[in-house]
């Protein structure tokens, strides 16, 4: 009992001031085929030293991005991050620090919050910019409940070629908020007729440029018939690098722009820490999640940075608050913050050209793979390719054969009947010879 102080009469006492009837009855919700009916199958007790070679030995299981050629993508991106900001981020008094409970103190988190707002408002084409959010899903889901606050209706309309985790993540925030979501089915092609979804009754819709599957989508027919309902149009992207070549989403129409800002400074990490961006038109400001920082002057005449707008109720009255929803992990937005100013504008546009160039490059080769055919017409730095065999069967075989294929669609839409369609994403950090070592992979799969 070491580390769990509470006796028996201390669980019932708190069970039966929160009125259940045993520890079991607080994972009722819970389906359960998703709970575990024994413990996990892991030692008991080891020693420090036994537990580091057990988890070095599992760990040893994976093939690290870096070890082999890398095409992996799907809303999780692989791009070299400069050794200047891990060092930057790394000093004591980024490292330390978390969020500004007193803000005006913490004058340096502010401004690079507020550099940072700049960045992601230029980058969007928006007027204004949070805080950030905890990563492009929840930033999603956020955006469709600032639509409603603003339109006063409850429907929100989502592509097919929306990422499906994001669409998840919209679904399970809208069924607690009682809200409706149409949820088009899968749109591989990018041809779906999403204009004839939007009426009246409809808040807002929410498309992804490039989609899931890869497609660079025209932004502009979308919103106009959205904004003749009275509705908003939703711009996402999980690529942020792509910015720095296509029209952003504002200048096409977009009233919110919410996305991935993980390959900017931030590794895979897992899946997470990232770091979600959050722009909007500035007369719909005050319905925005998160916080903003703004600049003004002290008493003094001096340079100074505040928090402008705080709409969480840990700041305001609960019924006054727009959302719950934290900002980022500070250090994920400071690593962005540094790595798009090592960028530049120049340098950003000039990262972008070398994505697109090296996926065209590979979609090429790909393509004159006996059995391999190119969906897309127009993409970025990623595409999707239907193959002769399941694809999921053909990513773990390149995998024995050291090369990280891609994503299959059947691993983010099971049942969605696409299991001959695999996700290829090429970034700056994949060469000639990653790529010559893909097609020759595929070609000895697929033989």
């Amino acid at each position: 009992m070491r580390y769990l102080p509470l006796t028996d009469t201390d669980r019932e006492d708190m069970l039966a001031r929160i009125g259940v009837p045993s520890v079991d009855a607080l994972f009722s919700d819970v389906p359960a085929g998703k709970l575990l009916t024994e413990p996990l199958d892991l030692p008991r007790a080891k020693g420090e030293l036994e537990v580091e070679r057990i988890m070095g030995r599992m760990a040893a299981k994976n093939v690290a991005a870096t070890s082999v050629p890398f095409f992996v993508g799907a809303g999780a991106y692989k791009h070299h991050v400069p050794a200047t900001v891990d060092h930057l981020i790394q000093r004591s008094e980024f490292l330390t620090s978390y969020t500004p409970y007193q803000p005006e103190i913490a004058q340096g988190t502010l401004q690079y919050l507020f550099e940072f707002q700049t960045q992601v408002a230029a980058l969007t084409g928006m007027e204004v910019a949070n805080a950030s959010m905890y990563d492009g899903s929840t930033g999603t889901a956020e955006a469709v409940l600032m639509a409603h606050r603003v339109t006063k209706r409850r429907k929100a309309v989502l592509s097919g070629g929306l990422h499906p985790h994001y669409t998840q993540v919209v679904e399970t925030l809208s069924e607690m908020a009682s809200d409706e979501v149409v949820a088009l089915p899968a749109d591989v092609s990018a041809s779906e007729d999403i204009l004839s979804q939007i009426d009246d009754s409809v808040s807002c819709v929410v498309v992804q440029s490039p989609d899931v599957f890869g497609n660079l989508r025209d932004l502009a027919p979308i919103a106009e018939k959205a904004h003749a309902h009275g509705a908003l149009l939703i711009a996402v992207f999980t690529e942020v690098v792509s910015l720095g070549a296509v029209t952003p989403p504002g200048a096409q129409g977009a009233d919110i722009v919410v996305g991935e800002g993980q390959s900017i400074g931030n590794a895979l990490n897992f899946g997470g820490p990232y770091v979600g961006l959050f722009a909007a038109k500035s007369k719909y400001v005050r319905q925005m999640p998160g916080r903003l920082c703004g600049e003004t002057v002290d008493a003094d005449g001096q340079r100074g940075f505040v928090l402008t707008l705080s709409t969480r109720e840990q700041h305001i009255r609960r019924d006054k608050a727009t959302s719950n929803i934290c900002t980022n992990s500070g250090l994920c937005v400071l690593a962005f913050t540094i790595h798009m100013t090592l960028l530049g504008q120049a340098g950003l546009s000039r990262l972008a050209e070398v994505n697109h160039a090296n996926a065209v490059k590979l979609a090429d080769a790909l393509a004159g793979v006996k059995g391999v055919k190119v969906l897309n017409e127009t993409f970025f730095n990623e595409f999707t390719i239907r193959l002769p065999k399941p694809a999921a069967a053909v990513v773990e075989a390149l995998a024995e054969k050291g090369v990280l294929g891609g994503v299959p669609a059947s691993r983010l839409m099971p049942g969605a009947g696409l299991d001959d369609l695999l996700i290829v994403a090429n970034t700056e950090i994949n060469t000639d010879d990653d790529r010559a070592a893909f097609v020759a992979a595929l070609g000895e799969v697929l033989a």
